[in-house]
């Protein structure tokens, strides 16, 4: 499902926000400037992902 950005995501997807809240605090902070480009569990995975990437 799609929704219009990062905070209505996290606000209606348990999934989401479960996931959401157990990111570090740099990656949730980088997200929310790219807010209306996170619109499903999926983009907030990958986005997520990529983040976490650069901490190998």
């Amino acid at each position: 499902m799609k929704y219009s950005g990062l905070g209505s995501l996290i606000e209606n997807d348990p999934k989401a926000r479960e996931y959401y809240n157990g990111l570090p605090d740099y990656v949730r902070e980088q997200m929310k400037t790219r807010d209306g480009n996170i619109n499903s569990f999926e983009s907030l995975r990958d986005y997520a992902e990529n983040l976490l990437r650069g901490d190998d």
